[in-house]
């Protein structure tokens, strides 16, 4: 063993703590009170890590601190990776030329705007302000762990994004339904059940939040919903991959030319963005039998919602206070802008390219 690895049983003792805080938000998750608000596994892990790390983890838990720091970053990797099962490049084709466009816009637009409100116009740190953008750009809490590693946050930090993600997110459920009532009297907004799941999809944060506030209009609502939805969740590789990309040029400038180049193009791509590419690609030969997916599928839930509970359990509300109100009024922007930005575009990428 080398020398500076954690003993085994200090190893061993932190993930399964997180395991077990993993395996019980999944369990909270199914009640009928979490899934009408569209809170997933993810988000109450997060929460249950907290809970814990705020009380009990700071007195008693610090033996199991290797384990949770594993478990923050081996295991959420491995996670991210298997998160592929749940996306086929079939579900491309599904919402057509226009959807991909839509959630291709969506996600541009709204990273690019965290960037420049977030920094420039609201004085919010740079780590911060990237990854609410990714967070709501792409797929809520699962996004904002998978660009983690690659903006090298802290743990506080990543925290506030998700708790952004969560409350927003969680408003859409109420919200789009209402919006959808008041659609044919506003006509910015889409129109017909179909087109307008594919604007929650393109939109809403979270997956579990897509699936409650396009339940609440209809099947036809639900289905491009999430097929929408996923095909936003697809573009999470590329995105870590160009993110990693223009992070690694914009340090060389930062600290000269010295460092360009340095380690070559694999030292600053994410492995495990490109490994949930290949189980993407893999899981569209349709090669395992369905419950093998649902089994695997089951399995990567608990693998990221452990990931959430460690970060939970690292993560001191102080930290969070001191972060102040203005990530939350980045976020509140994002939010306006993908319900008012998002409605407009979709009536304009649907009306060039058609839905």
């Amino acid at each position: 063993m080398h020398p500076t690895s954690p003993p085994p049983a200090a190893l061993a003792a932190g993930v399964v703590l997180a395991a077990v805080l993993g395996a019980a938000a999944m369990a909270l998750a199914e009640h009928p009170w979490f899934r009408a608000h569209g809170l997933s596994a993810l988000a109450v892990a997060i929460a249950l890590g907290m809970l814990f790390g705020n009380t009990l983890f700071p007195r008693y838990g610090t033996r199991a601190g290797p384990g949770v720091a594993f478990a923050k970053q081996r295991i959420l990797r491995l996670g991210i990776v298997l998160f592929g099962l749940r996306l086929t490049v079939q579900d491309i084709a599904a919402v057509g030329v226009a959807g991909v466009a839509i959630d291709a816009v969506m996600v541009l637009s709204t990273f690019l705007l965290a960037r420049f409100v977030g920094e420039r116009l609201l004085g919010v740190d740079r780590h911060t302000s990237m990854l609410i953008g990714v967070g709501a750009s792409i797929c809520g809490a699962a996004a904002v762990m998978g660009a983690e590693p690659v903006v090298r946050a802290r743990a506080e930090q990543v925290t506030v994004a998700i708790a952004t993600v969560v409350g927003f997110g969680t408003l859409a459920i109420f919200l789009y339904p209402a919006l959808y009532d008041l659609h044919a009297t506003l006509a910015f907004l889409p129109s017909g059940e179909h087109a307008f799941g594919i604007y929650i999809g393109s939109t809403v944060h979270e997956v579990a939040q897509v699936v409650a506030a396009a339940q609440s209009i209809g099947s036809g609502a639900a289905g491009s919903a999430v097929i929408a939805k996923m095909v936003r969740v697809l573009m999470l590789a590329p995105f870590l991959v160009g993110l990693s990309l223009w992070l690694a040029r914009d340090e060389a400038h930062r600290h000269g030319a010295a460092h360009a180049g340095h380690g070559g193009f694999g030292r600053h791509v994410p492995w495990f963005a490109l490994g949930f590419a290949a189980v993407v690609l893999f899981n569209s030969l349709h090669v395992l039998p369905a419950p093998w997916v649902a089994g695997l599928t089951r399995l990567d839930t608990l693998l990221l919602a452990s990931a959430m509970a460690a970060l939970g359990l690292t993560t001191r509300a102080a930290d969070i206070a001191r972060a102040g109100p203005r990530p939350l009024l980045l976020a509140a922007l994002l939010f306006g802008w993908l319900v008012a930005g998002g409605a407009l575009v979709n009536r304009a990428v649907g009306a060039l390219l058609g839905t």
